[in-house]
């Protein structure tokens, strides 16, 4: 039998073919070869707090949805570093550039601490990832005072008169002090200031009556309300949470007024978002990104966010970075007027 023949081949027509070959060869490899990048090792989740407050139940609970859902195939490994205010922390991140396996949870100690202590850090330091929601602050008392609204306890304070009622908080030069004193500048009154470690342990300090009053976080004096131990007297914002479910038998977040609308006329709201080491590449970041907005995606995420009463505005990007630089000239002013700036 006769073979076919074989047709002559050009050589610019080989040239075409082997280009096609290889093309097609580094296609059909690309997903793998080139992948995103993820985690190779465990990740370490710094809180620069301590523990049972509101950074620590917010980290705790992402790192539980990460692993309900399994979101990362490494582990993610929560830490607590709140040495100095949180300069612990902060300071181990700043101080591990590149490092992808390594992110940290922030809250307004991301302004206040160096500003305060003049600590060798600042937001800038690190990468940001994402601001996963902003937290408020409400104005606690223990629920046998007689003190049924903001209004009325601001009034016994001042009869009390200066320094002889306690104001519990979370850290010195920080959040809840610098509320503490707007809070006296716009009323006339003046508390004696008690840090704690944690916000959890402000809250049973007030349940033990040895405080008269806190502004802590609603996920940090949730349980001891709705156990009827605390009483909420007023939220520091400029509107009421929108939370309609009923938290005690009496009250959802929604029916706790505005303290403006109290006759206190305070506000501060306080981020809580994600950064990650120095250095990281814009692929390293990306996955975080992408990460924390399937976390809050979850129905898990969406419970906490009602329970805590938070304020769910979340970003990334250079919108995010806008909000940093805005808050850190906002701490920056209320700081300087409460003279706690580092000299």
């Amino acid at each position: 039998m006769q073979k076919a023949p074989i047709p002559f081949l050009s050589n610019g027509l080989k040239r075409a073919l082997t280009a096609g070959l290889v093309a097609g060869a580094f296609a059909a490899i690309a997903p793998s070869a080139f992948a995103a990048w993820e985690p190779t090792k465990p990740v370490e989740f710094v809180i620069p707090a301590g523990t049972g407050g509101g950074a620590d139940q917010m980290a705790r609970l992402i790192q539980g949805i990460i692993v309900k859902h399994n979101l990362m195939k490494q582990p993610l490994i929560v830490v607590n570093k709140s040495g100095g205010a949180g300069a612990e922390g902060f300071l181990d991140v700043k101080n591990h550039k590149g490092e992808p396996h390594k992110i940290i949870i922030t809250l307004s100690n991301l302004f206040t601490t160096p500003l305060a202590t003049g600590v060798p850090f600042n937001w800038k330091d690190m990468t940001p990832v994402s601001m996963m929601a902003l937290d408020q602050f409400v104005l606690w008392v223990n629920a046998e005072t007689p003190h049924k609204t903001a209004k009325d306890f601001i009034a016994a304070v001042k009869a009390a008169g200066p320094s002889k009622m306690k104001m519990g908080g979370t850290g010195s030069k920080q959040e809840d002090q610098i509320l503490t004193v707007g809070m006296e500048k716009a009323t006339g009154t003046k508390f004696i200031y008690i840090p704690f470690k944690g916000g959890g342990e402000v809250a049973v300090q007030l349940v033990g009556k040895h405080i008269d009053s806190s502004v802590n976080n609603p996920i940090e004096a949730v349980a001891q309300w709705r156990a009827g131990k605390l009483r909420a007297l007023c939220v520091f914002d400029d509107q009421r949470m929108p939370y309609k479910t009923k938290v005690t038998d009496t009250q959802s977040w929604n029916d706790i007024p505005t303290c403006k609308e109290s006759g206190v006329p305070t506000d501060y709201t306080m981020l809580r978002g994600i950064f990650m080491a120095p250095g990281v590449t814009k692929d390293q970041t990306d996955y975080y990104v992408n990460v924390l907005k399937k976390v809050r995606e979850t129905p898990d995420w969406k419970e906490f966010m009602e329970k805590g009463a938070f304020n769910q505005t979340a970003m990334t990007g250079p919108d995010f970075v806008k909000w940093l630089e805005k808050a850190e000239q906002q701490h920056k002013t209320l700081m300087q007027e409460a003279g706690f700036l580092a000299k």
